[in-house]
C-alpha cells in the first residue's frame, strides 16, 4: 500500500436498521476494507471457522486478552463474551487498510475511549415506525422479542449526537454513497 496508516471507522445503530445490508455492500465494492472479526467466548456454531467467522475464546483466555488490554471494546452478552481485539486493527492500520467495525453502541462508546481517532457513524432508521416496520417485517422475532428490541433501539436513538456523522438509511444507494465519502472512499 501507499505506507500511509489506515484509518478506523465504527459503525453503529439500532437493530432492524441495515447495519448488514449496508456493511456487505460497502466490502462488495471496496475489497480494500477489513471488516474486524471478533472474539468470543461462546462456542462455534455449524460452519463457523476460528480466525474467519470469530476468534473463539476459553473465559480464561479472553479475561486475559481483557486483563492485558488487548480488547478495543467487549461486553457480555447471554452468558458470553464478545470483543473487539486490538492487535489485528492495529495490524491491519499498519499496513494502511481501512478498518470496519460494525459493533453495538456500548462497544462503540468503548472504542471512542480507546482509540480518539477513530471514525464513528451512527445508521439511522429515516423514522422509527420504519424502524418498527423492519423489525417486524423480519417475521423472526416473538411479540415479546419484538418489545424489547424497539425499547432498545428508542434508547439508541438518543445517542446519534455523539457521533461524528449520522447517515439515514432511507435509500441504501444514498446510504452507501454518503458512508464511502464519510471514509474518504474512492
Amino acid at each position: 500500500m501507499s505506507g500511509s496508516r489506515g484509518r478506523l471507522t465504527v459503525i453503529t445503530g439500532p437493530s432492524g436498521v441495515g447495519k448488514g445490508t449496508l456493511v456487505k455492500r460497502l466490502l462488495e465494492k471496496h475489497s480494500e476494507i477489513w471488516l474486524s472479526i471478533s472474539a468470543t467466548t461462546r462456542s462455534p456454531r455449524d460452519g463457523e471457522h476460528d480466525g474467519l467467522s470469530y476468534f473463539f475464546h476459553s473465559r480464561d483466555s479472553f479475561d486475559r486478552l481483557v486483563a492485558d488490554n488487548g480488547l478495543l471494546e467487549w461486553a457480555e452478552f447471554a452468558g458470553n463474551c464478545y470483543g473487539t481485539p486490538r492487535a489485528p486493527v492495529i495490524e491491519q492500520l499498519d499496513a494502511g487498510r481501512p478498518v470496519l467495525l460494525e459493533i453495538e453502541l456500548e462497544g462503540a462508546r468503548q472504542v471512542r475511549r480507546t482509540f480518539a481517532e477513530g471514525l464513528q457513524i451512527f445508521l439511522a432508521p429515516p423514522s422509527f415506525d420504519e424502524l418498527e416496520r423492519r423489525i417486524r417485517g423480519r417475521g423472526t422475532d416473538s411479540e415479546d422479542a419484538i418489545t424489547r428490541r424497539l425499547a432498545r433501539a428508542h434508547e439508541e436513538m438518543t445517542a446519534q449526537s455523539e457521533f461524528d456523522a449520522v447517515v439515514v438509511n432511507d435509500d441504501l444507494d444514498a446510504a452507501l454513497a454518503q458512508l464511502e465519502a464519510l471514509m474518504q472512499l474512492g
